[in-house]
């Protein structure tokens, strides 16, 4: 069923929805139906998931207030807006908001690109959680329903990378009485209607794409249609109960074919529904069509929001992803059934954004989770509703997939010839196994969409590596990468590809990267962007790096979990920095690699450190001695205070204060 509002709004631009309560007074409003709560800025735009549900429900008729990056540390912000008519929205913003505060080395990270001007300290940690109960203290009584990619990835016990913890359910922590998980849209809108309705949340708990609660006095459902998934207590005390209920709810995501889940948790339960079907293309034409502004909040001012600019002039064209990387949460998240727009819609909302006042005529950005799998389905609709596989991709493409870049194409022609238009750039990821498959493709977008580089994830080299990471072998990027050379020299261009690689994956060791290091220097590459594995909540991955098992065949996988090896596997991915050398030397002589030290030509540093590896060790040992010994003196000496008992006490308070337990990042906490 089509949502019950036009297709294409796109001309009929209104304001954001309110922020405060003067706002919505202004708006003849005496209250609000909903209230969405979200640690992100408020931005108007629709690659922000918090403004694309607030329009979403606007157009449905319901009145709307958004509560953005709100202080926490008492309910008052909560009582905004008054006492909801329906229900608090929770979201803890586009990213979970442990990945959003802390590095792979569990380090506070120094911006967020989702607050104003990037400042850090605008949401806490784990914030639908706090979010939920600041919503329950100010009005008790009203319904709360989480959602976002935190609540939707945490449904189900997982581990929790920060706290290196089997955690339960959100549901159970949170006490909300929904989760909408995945792409909300419909169900969100069924949720609003229901409670309109005078439906009690229980009545809701036969929805898709929600899970819900169950309290000691209920029974929870059972039958054919029903799975139950080891126990809270199981998977805390036994990995393999941990894999077992991993390899379930992976095979569980097809919404064609899923069944329901239940998870115990001692008298308790928590059910998870089949996913929500996926958007057909009349309805992605109508989310996309909304009236957004695709613009911040008029309260942020001049506040630069870094993630806004980075999407600003993108276009969404698809969501979802059939490739099933076992690190990456696309596919637990939005599906692997490709969810397409229309040429008519995409090209209209170009045609906007060119209107748009500032617009300098580039599109930044035209794709999705990936570049190419625009309109691309099983061929088979029969058997993709029994299919349980993981990936279309891997170990090889399906034959029943469709692989034709032909429509894509076409939207990519159109969007160039648009007038006010001069050039429309890729920079979503492309799929190079499936690139490969069409030359003409390839020629098109070195021709007219590659500003001089080429974003693609070969990832590793290693073939048992990249087989856990459900991805294709190293010879597929060396083959990806001559073939795109090439096609750009045919059109009068020097261009080259931008590989990404992840160290310290699961299956990955410091021989394994040595290897990678090796791929790289023989065919010269040199990656200016590395990144470090981060175990995501409910992720395949996630699992492997906990249990040391892989859950689909349950055989074991080498893990690295050490901060000094850690640090040897990013560093041997950028062997040829100066900086990088004596970790790499390290690395290289723990596994006997002597060999590759030295002035041959399969070496990858020399005999000797380069100056600035010594300026980089020199500083860092400065710096550990000043830490250690700032504020205090070793011994006495002209003009130097004596070691006073003040002294010795602030020694004392310091030295409580760097053995003191990390509990977590919370602002202004002393």
């Amino acid at each position: 069923m089509l949502f019950p509002f036009p297709a294409n709004h796109f001309f009929n631009r209104t304001p954001p929805l309110p922020m405060t309560r003067d706002e919505m007074l202004a708006r003849g409003w005496n209250n609000v139906d909903i209230v969405l709560v979200t640690g992100d800025a408020y931005v108007d735009h629709p690659s922000f998931a918090n403004g694309l549900i607030a329009r979403l429900l606007e157009a449905a008729g319901f009145r709307v207030g958004v509560l953005s990056q709100p202080d926490w540390n008492s309910c008052q912000p909560w009582l905004e807006f008054g006492r909801p008519q329906l229900f608090f929205g929770i979201s803890a913003g586009n990213m979970d908001s442990m990945i959003n505060h802390y590095t792979a080395n569990k380090k506070v990270r120094n911006d967020d690109a989702y607050s104003p001007d990037g400042q850090i300290g605008r949401r806490p940690d784990r914030a639908t959680l706090a979010y939920c109960q600041r919503s329950r203290e100010a009005y008790s009584g009203v319904p709360v329903v989480a959602g976002g990619v935190e609540a939707s990835l945490r449904r189900i016990a997982h581990y929790d990378y920060w706290s290196d913890t089997v955690r339960r359910s959100i549901l159970m922590d949170s006490k909300a009485d929904l989760v909408v998980f995945g792409m909300g849209e419909r169900t969100v809108l069924n949720v609003a209607r229901g409670l309109a309705d005078g439906k009690s949340v229980k009545d809701l708990r036969d929805l898709r794409g929600v899970a819900y609660r169950m309290g000691a006095s209920e029974v929870p459902p059972a039958g054919a249609d029903t799975l139950e998934l080891p126990d809270y207590e199981s998977v805390v005390r036994d990995k393999l109960a941990f894999c077992e209920m991993t390899r379930i709810s992976h095979l569980e995501t097809n919404p064609h074919n899923a069944r329901k889940l239940v998870q115990r948790y001692g008298r308790e339960a928590v059910v998870v529904n089949p996913p929500a079907l996926p958007l057909e293309q009349a309805e992605m034409d109508q989310v996309y069509g909304l009236p957004f502004t695709r613009l911040p909040h008029q309260s942020y001012g001049t506040a630069r929001i870094p993630a806004y600019e980075v999407v600003q002039n993108s276009v969404q064209i698809m969501r979802g992803c059939f490739g099933g990387c076992t690190f990456c949460s696309i596919t637990a998240h939005e599906g692997r059934i490709i969810q397409s727009r229309s040429q008519e819609s995409i090209i209209t909302e170009i045609k906007l954004m060119a209107a748009q006042p500032g617009f300098k005529g580039t599109v930044s950005d035209i794709g999705g989770p990936t570049a190419n799998m625009y309109q691309m389905r099983c061929m088979r609709p029969e058997v993709e509703a029994k299919c349980r596989r993981l990936s279309c991709v891997h170990p090889t493409v399906c034959k029943l997939l469709g692989t034709d870049h032909g429509p894509l194409r076409k939207v990519m022609q159109e969007a160039r010839s648009i007038t006010g238009v001069k050039r429309v750039l890729v920079a979503s990821g492309v799929r190079m196994d499936l690139a490969r498959r069409d030359p003409e493709y390839l020629r098109e977008l070195a021709e007219h969409h590659v500003g001089g580089h080429l974003k693609v994830a070969p990832e590793h080299t290693d073939p048992g590596v990249l087989a856990l990471m459900k991805k294709p072998a190293a010879d597929d990027y060396v083959a990806f990468d001559k073939a795109f050379k090439e096609a750009s020299r045919r059109v009068g261009k020097k261009q080259y590809t931008v590989p990404y690689f992840i160290a310290s994956h699961p299956g990955s060791g410091v021989e394994e990267m040595i290897d990678l290091a090796l791929f790289l220097h023989r065919n010269s590459y040199k990656p200016d962007q590395v990144q470090d594995f981060i175990p995501s909540p409910f992720d395949i991955a996630a699992c492997m790096y906990y249990t040391g098992i892989d859950p689909m065949t349950k055989k074991p996988v080498k893990i690295s979990k050490g901060l000094r090896d850690r640090r040897m596997q990013r560093a041997l991915l950028q062997f040829f920095k100066p900086e990088n050398y004596f970790e790499v030397r390290r690395a290289l002589e723990q596994s006997g690699r002597q060999d590759l030290i030295g002035s041959g030509c399969n070496c990858l540093i020399p005999e000797q450190p380069p100056p600035e590896a010594r300026d980089k060790k020199r500083r860092e040992a400065t710096q550990a001695f000043t830490e250690s010994t700032s504020g205090d003196h070793i011994r006495g000496g002209p003009g130097e205070q004596p070691a006073t008992a003040e002294n010795r006490l602030g020694k004392k308070n310091r030295a409580q204060r760097h053995t003191r337990r990390t509990i977590g990042y919370r602002p202004k906490r002393s």
